[in-house]
C-alpha cells in the first residue's frame, strides 16, 4: 500500500497569508533540527535513547497549529513537533530527554512520556492505546461543561491492534464526544508491516463501522494537515463528534534508533525520501517567492540558538540525586483528609448495600462535578441496584450507561479528571476489572508520580465468595493492586464504614479501589447517620476487645473471626484493616504487643495474599512481643467452584477455627 502513496505532494495555500505558511515553516523546522542534534548526543552517548519521527514532522506541525492553544492533544512517539509546537521551554524538553530534575518527570520517565497541564498535553505511555479513552474522557468533559473545545489524540497503524483503539473509537462514536483520532499510517509496527497488523487497506474503510466520519490525508503536506484539522476542529466545536483522520506518512528511521530499519525495502525508502515533508515544504515555500535566503537563514539561525542554549542550560544541571521521602511523596497528590462528622444525631437502620448507595447519593449532591459510569447503572440502577433511581435524580448526563469496555471507561474517567471532573467507576462485578488492569495500575496509579497529575477516580468492585457464583463472579483480587504503588484500597465490613470510607474516598483527589462484598449487600444492617460522614483513610478499627489472641482482617472476614470467637469463647482482640492501602501499621503493632499471638484471615487465596505482607512486616517489626509463630489462613489456592460444597470447602472459615486452636495450645 504504501508503495503506492509517492506520488509528489501538491501544496494548495488557499487563502492562508505569507505570515500564515511561514510560521508553518519555522514550526517544522524546529523538531526537524532537534532531533538532528539529538542524533548526534545519542552516538555521543549523551541521551540513552530516541524515538525518531523524521519524515512525520508534517503532521504534529499541522495539527498542533490547528488546535487552540488550550485544546489538549494526546501526542506518541514521533510527535516531538506537538511539544515544541506548544512552546515548552527547551530546556525543560531536554533535561527531561537527559532524565534530569528540571524535566517533566523529574527523572522519572522517559523521553514523551509526559504531560504538562500548563501546555494542555497529556503524556502516552508504552502501552499506546490507553490514550485514545484518556480523550474520550476530556472531549466528555468539553461536552459536560458545554465548551466548544475539540481533543485531539494520536495514535499509530501498529498501535490500532489493540483493543484500545476499538473501546476509544466506540465510546467516543456512543457518545458523540468533540475527539479527533488521529491515526499516522507509517506502515510498520516497530518491524511488523501494516499487511501483518490488519486486513484492510486504509483506515478510512474503519471509521464507518464506528459510526463516524473518517478522512484520509497526505501525512507528509503540513498544509493539507494543517487546514484538514482546522477545518474538523471548527465544525466540532459547533456540533460535537468524533472524527477519524488517517494520515498516511512513512518512518525514515527505526522504531527507536537501536532497531535501524534494515527490514525496510531500499526502493520504499528512496520513494519516500523524495517526500520529506521539509525539504518539499521549504522548496514550496521558496518557489513561491515567500520564503527567501535572508528569511531563511534568520530562522534557522533563531533555532538553532535557541537549541544550543537550551542543551547548555540540561547539560549544565547535575545528575538527579535520590531524596527516597520525596520519592514516596510524589506517588499521591498532596492531600490533608480533614474528617467530616454528622450534623445531627439522626440515625437509621440501613443494610450494607444501602449505606453504599446513601454515599453515593450525598457525595452526587456535595460535588456537583461528579460523574457515574458504569454497565447498567441507569436506568435499570446497576446489577446490584446501588444507583437505582440515581439517572431520575441527576440526570443521564451525570449517570452514565457505558458500553462494556472496562478499559475505555477507566481511561474516561481519568480524562475527566484531567478537566477538573470526579469519576467514580462501577465494575459490574470486581473479577471484570481484568479488562481495565492496564489503565488502573499504569496509568491512575503512576501519573501523579510521572508528571504530578491527580486521579481524582473511585472504582467500586463488588467482589467476594459465598453466593455460588462460580469462578468469574466470586474472586477477591484486592491483591492484586496492594503491590501498585500510587493506588489507594479500601474494604469495609459495615454499613457504617461502607458510606463513610466511600465518602472519604471520592473527596479524595487520589486513585481508590472500593471493595464491597457482594454477600453483604443484604444481610448485613445497622443503624448509621442520616448525615453525610467521612471516616479516616488508613485508620484500623478494633471491633472486639480480648487478651490472648489477636486476629488481624478485613470484609467477610471481620464477620467469620466474630461468630468463631464467640463460640469458641476466646478472649481476642479482631482488628479490622478497613484500609488495605495504605494499612494501619500502629494499630497492627498494638494488638500484637498486647497479646503476643497473631493469626491473619483473609478470603483471598492463600499464596501472595495480603496477610502474607503484614505477617511479614510482623515478624520483622514485632518479633520480640511474639509468644507464639505468626499464622494465618485464607481460601485454597484455586479459582472460586461454583457448587455450595466446593466453594464452602474453598473458603477459609473451617481451617480458621483449628489454626486457632492450634494458635491457643502453642
Amino acid at each position: 500500500m504504501l508503495q503506492e502513496e509517492t506520488t509528489a505532494i501538491i501544496f494548495d495555500r488557499k487563502n492562508y497569508s505569507d505570515r500564515v505558511l511561514l510560521d508553518l515553516y519555522e514550526s517544522i523546522l524546529m523538531p526537524r533540527r532537534i532531533e538532528e542534534k539529538m542524533l548526534i548526543l545519542l552516538r555521543q552517548g549523551k541521551i540513552s535513547k530516541w524515538f525518531s519521527g523524521w519524515g512525520q514532522e508534517a503532521i504534529s506541525i499541522g495539527a498542533v497549529n490547528a488546535m487552540a492553544p488550550d485544546e489538549y492533544i494526546l501526542p506518541m512517539h514521533r510527535n516531538l513537533g506537538i511539544f515544541t509546537g506548544r512552546k515548552l521551554p527547551l530546556e525543560r524538553l531536554f533535561a527531561q530527554f537527559q532524565g534530569k530534575k528540571s524535566g517533566f518527570t523529574k527523572g522519572r520517565d522517559r523521553s514523551f512520556h509526559f504531560g504538562s497541564k500548563e501546555h494542555h498535553l497529556v503524556g502516552m505511555i508504552s502501552h499506546l492505546g490507553p490514550q485514545m479513552a484518556i480523550a474520550d474522557g476530556i472531549g466528555l468533559a468539553h461536552k459536560l461543561s458545554k465548551e466548544q473545545k475539540v481533543t485531539l489524540v494520536f495514535t499509530g497503524d501498529g498501535a490500532s491492534s489493540e483493543g484500545d483503539f476499538h473501546e476509544g473509537l466506540n465510546v467516543a462514536a456512543v457518545w458523540k464526544l468533540p475527539v479527533i483520532f488521529v491515526v499516522e499510517h507509517n506502515g510498520y509496527g516497530l518491524s511488523t508491516p501494516s499487511e501483518e497488523q490488519f486486513a484492510f487497506r486504509y483506515f478510512t474503510e474503519k471509521g464507518p463501522g464506528y459510526g463516524m466520519e473518517a478522512i484520509r490525508i497526505n501525512g507528509n503536506n503540513v498544509l493539507e494537515v494543517y487546514d484538514t484539522i482546522k477545518n474538523i476542529a471548527e465544525d466540532i466545536r459547533k456540533n460535537p463528534r468524533p472524527v477519524l483522520v488517517e494520515a498516511i506518512t512513512f518512518r525514515m528511521r527505526g522504531h527507536e534508533e537501536a532497531s535501524g530499519t534494515k527490514y525496510v525495502p531500499k526502493e520504499l525508502m528512496e520513494k519516500w525520501a523524495l517526500k520529506d515533508p521539509v525539504q518539499n515544504y521549504e522548496r514550496f515555500l521558496e518557489e513561491m517567492g515567500i520564503l527567501s535566503s535572508e528569511v531563511k537563514e534568520s530562522i534557522n539561525k533563531k533555532i538553532k540558538t535557541a537549541i544550543n542554549k537550551g542543551l547548555d542550560i540540561a547539560f549544565g544541571e547535575e545528575k538527579v540525586i535520590p531524596n527516597s521521602n520525596e520519592e514516596l511523596t510524589d506517588i499521591y497528590y498532596p492531600y490533608n483528609q480533614e474528617i467530616i462528622h454528622p450534623v445531627s444525631n439522626q440515625k437509621s437502620e440501613k443494610r450494607f448495600i444501602d449505606a453504599i448507595s446513601d454515599g453515593l447519593k450525598q457525595s452526587m449532591e456535595k460535588y456537583p462535578n461528579l460523574v457515574l459510569m458504569g454497565q447498567d447503572i441507569g436506568t435499570y440502577g446497576g446489577v446490584f441496584k446501588i444507583t437505582e433511581g440515581f439517572k431520575d435524580r441527576f440526570g443521564s448526563e451525570r449517570v452514565r450507561n457505558t458500553p462494556l469496555c472496562e478499559s475505555a471507561i477507566v481511561g474516561t474517567a481519568l480524562g475527566l479528571s484531567i478537566k477538573g471532573y470526579k469519576a467514580m467507576v462501577e465494575m459490574q462485578f470486581a473479577d471484570f476489572v481484568t479488562c481495565g488492569f492496564n489503565q488502573i495500575v499504569n496509568n491512575l496509579a503512576k501519573i501523579h508520580y510521572r508528571w504530578g497529575q491527580e486521579a481524582d477516580v473511585v472504582i467500586r468492585m463488588p467482589t467476594g465468595a459465598g453466593v455460588s457464583a462460580g469462578p468469574f463472579h466470586s474472586q477477591s483480587n484486592e491483591a492484586w493492586f496492594f503491590h501498585t504503588p500510587g493506588l489507594k484500597i479500601v474494604y469495609p465490613s459495615n454499613p457504617f464504614d461502607a458510606k463513610g470510607l466511600l465518602n472519604a474516598a471520592i473527596e479524595d483527589p487520589n486513585p481508590y479501589l472500593y471493595f464491597e462484598h457482594k454477600a453483604m449487600y443484604r444481610s448485613i444492617a445497622e443503624e448509621i447517620p442520616e448525615d453525610y460522614y467521612t471516616l479516616e483513610i488508613g485508620k484500623a478499627k478494633l471491633v472486639e476487645e480480648g487478651e490472648n489472641i489477636s486476629v488481624i482482617t478485613y470484609g467477610m472476614g471481620v464477620h467469620w473471626a466474630k461468630t468463631i470467637i464467640q463460640e469458641m469463647a476466646i478472649s481476642a482482640d479482631i482488628l479490622d484493616l478497613r484500609t488495605l492501602l495504605p494499612w494501619d501499621k500502629e494499630a497492627v503493632k498494638k494488638t500484637v504487643k498486647k497479646t503476643g499471638k497473631v493469626i491473619f484471615l483473609q478470603e483471598d487465596c492463600l499464596t501472595g495474599g495480603i496477610g502474607a505482607e503484614i505477617v511479614a512486616w510482623i515478624a520483622e517489626n514485632c518479633f520480640e512481643f511474639l509468644d507464639a509463630p505468626i499464622m494465618r489462613e485464607g481460601s485454597l489456592d484455586t479459582p472460586v467452584p461454583f457448587a455450595a460444597s466446593l466453594e464452602k470447602n474453598f473458603l477459609p472459615v473451617e481451617r480458621f477455627k483449628i489454626k486457632l486452636k492450634q494458635l491457643l495450645e502453642f
